[in-house]
């Protein structure tokens, strides 16, 4: 697109990969009669998919043998929707900085742009304490949010916090035939994930040096730098100056007048003799 070359990040790949995982491990048990002893223990299964799909697949049963109870609880979720979020929009010129394990290339990327994905999650149980069994294992982790770090851009070495906010919890109850033998109760949970879609990874070369020359002039709305007017030149380097982005560095500025002459430096047989406009030094070996 806009004659950029091809990129892909897989961002919402990761983003609802990232948000099915919180609820990939959630286990459903099942007591006896004095609500002490374990009786069964399973882990509830997880699908992607709409709410209208998995409710389609639980309660059509052409045969009128299949029981309702055989194919719950499972929790389904899908992703709603998407939504440019202004209020987290950063300068369109700021950028990303990275190593690309080269001497004389780095890795840089703009700032990512912020969008809001909505999720529905589904929970699908035959009994009323199956679901607030499982409910309890969600609700107590989102006040409102919960944080999930991903690391969207490997070659970046950028890992960010997702924050989740859960928006809304809602039981349905739907019955068929018998209420006692085939009622089917869901919770829908709405959650927002403030996430990022990240632009292009270019590579640009390291800056070893910058000069900065200052002039004077006479009539600032007539200005011509030239030669003649400059006072001052500036060279600033990395220390040391094979440091690449991640490393721990400083810098050395190198300043010179170029109105005065440079100075001379003469080899003697007792050592060196530093000779400038001003001033002459003798260094003994």
């Amino acid at each position: 697109m806009l004659s950029n070359r091809h990129f892909y990040h897989r961002t919402i790949r990761k983003i609802v990969v990232a948000f099915g995982t919180i609820f990939n491990d959630i286990q459903l048990v099942r007591y006896t009669k004095d609500q002490r002893t374990e009786r069964e223990r399973f882990k509830v299964p997880l699908s992607y998919g709409s709410k209208e799909k998995y409710m389609t697949r639980i309660t059509t049963d052409p045969d009128l043998t299949k029981s309702v109870q055989i194919v719950v609880p499972r929790i389904s979720f899908e992703m709603t929707g998407i939504s440019y979020d202004a209020s987290r929009k950063q300068m369109t010129s700021l950028r990303n900085f990275a190593s690309a394990n080269s001497s004389t290339r780095m890795n840089t990327q703009f700032a990512p742009i912020p969008y809001d994905f909505n999720f529905s999650l589904s929970i699908y149980v035959r009994n009323t304490e199956d679901g607030t069994q499982i409910l309890e294992q969600i609700l107590p982790f989102f006040t409102p949010d919960f944080n999930v770090t991903v690391d969207f851009i490997p070659e970046m070495n950028q890992k960010y916090d997702l924050p989740i906010i859960l928006n809304s919890v809602n039981p349905t109850t739907d019955y068929e035939g018998d209420f006692l033998t085939t009622r089917l109760i869901t919770w829908d949970l709405e959650f927002t994930v403030k996430g990022y879609i990240w632009p292009s990874v270019n590579t640009s070369r390291y800056i070893r040096q910058a000069n900065t020359n200052i002039y004077l002039s006479e009539d600032p709305t007539n200005y011509i730098s030239t030669s003649n007017n400059k006072i001052l030149e500036t060279k600033t380097t990395p220390n040391p100056p094979t440091a690449k982005i991640d490393d721990e560095f400083g810098f050395s500025e190198e300043t010179t007048d170029p109105n005065k002459p440079p100075a001379t430096i003469i080899i003697t047989e007792d050592g060196f003799e530093l000779i400038t406009e001003d001033s002459r030094f003798k260094l003994e070996a």
